[in-house]
């Protein structure tokens, strides 16, 4: 096979479009998905019912959206909410989820998560009569899981770097968070499309990113491996599962003088895409999140399956891929700026 298909376009070519394409169809799920919700809001209640929101942290832009959100539309639909911040740190998350199952709330909202560390514990709830429903968490015993479509994020995202890099190059990539269900299959999703470019090498071994001091971490490791490979067009690019990271390294380029090399993540945060805006970055690329509505609607289908009704096993809540071209219009649309 060459790099030429029967239509005339070049592997670069079909790369571009599919990348453009992702982001265009992801604005206009965007606003379709904003007014189906809105119809499909009304009537909903939580009048009389407590329910538990347990979050893994709050320290990212992320997880913190989703969590107040959450925990205003429960108060907005007429609940109690029983609102847990474990702090990152994994003996409080579980002591949080012991907690909440004592309490009998009428459902349990977990979060994001390692899945082995927190799997036991809904699945305590479930045991005790107590529904769960999470947020990027996939565990068989959540009845439902508001997340992003991290399969296409992955894959929108792995799409633009190859395309940025002229499909090879040397990358290095941040793999510490595989138990986080996102973050695993976002980085499988760059593996299943990285494999199809043989030119393009993921640089072994992987960093690892770390919880906390994620950025100064980051900051660090990418200092050390540009040490390693002082040559400039010896590494195309960075990857990391999520924004935090991305930030670390875009900063160690900066301060390195190697802005020659591109960044790319996921979530959003406004400073992140301060820096995809800013044309002197080095940061290539965010997947922009919503997790304000995220969390908003995660509690939206604790309200429908408190009222009888029948959820899907996983509820999508449309992202951005923000790139140099377009993150003026995509914080317009995400209200971010």
């Amino acid at each position: 096979m060459t790099d030429e298909t029967k239509s005339g376009l070049g592997r670069r070519e079909i790369l571009k479009f599919a990348a453009v394409a992702g982001a265009t169809f992801a604005g206009t799920s965007l606003l379709a998905s904003t007014t189906a919700i809105a119809a499909d809001d009304e009537g909903l209640s939580l009048k009389g019912k407590r329910i538990g929101i347990s979050a893994t942290g709050t320290d990212h832009y992320f997880d913190l959206q989703a969590y107040n959100a959450q925990i205003e539309e429960v108060k907005r639909l007429g609940g109690e909410p029983i609102a847990v911040d474990a702090g990152r740190n994994d003996g409080k998350l579980v002591a949080q989820l012991q907690t909440l199952v004592a309490q009998k709330p009428d459902a349990i909202v977990q979060i994001l998560g390692t899945l082995s560390v927190i799997d036991p514990w809904l699945k305590k709830a479930r045991d005790a009569g107590i529904p769960v429903l999470t947020v990027d968490v996939g565990s068989t015993h959540s009845l439902n899981n508001t997340t992003s479509d991290n399969w296409g994020i992955g894959k929108d995202l792995a799409l633009q770097l190859v395309s940025d890099i002229g499909g090879e190059g040397n990358i290095v990539v941040f793999n510490g968070f595989y138990g986080v269900t996102p973050c695993a299959i976002r980085y499988d999703q760059l593996v299943n499309v990285v494999k199809y470019f043989p030119k393009v090498k993921i640089i072994e071994p992987e960093l690892r990113d770390v919880i906390p001091n994620t950025v100064q971490d980051a900051f660090t490791q990418i200092t050390a491996i540009l040490n390693k490979y002082p040559e400039k067009g010896s590494i195309k690019a960075i990857w990391s599962a999520w924004d935090i990271p991305q930030l670390g390294a875009t900063q160690a380029l900066a301060a390195a003088g190697r802005t020659e090399i591109r960044t790319y993540g996921v979530d959003g945060s406004p400073e992140v895409l301060q820096l995809v805006a800013d044309p002197n970055s080095p940061a290539g690329a965010d997947a922009a999140q919503q997790p304000a509505e995220i969390g908003r609607t995660a509690i939206r289908n604790v309200a429908k399956l408190l009222a009888g009704q029948t959820l899907p096993r996983e509820s999508y809540v449309p992202a951005l891929l923000a790139t140099k071209a377009n993150v003026a219009e995509v914080t317009k649309k995400l209200g971010i700026g």
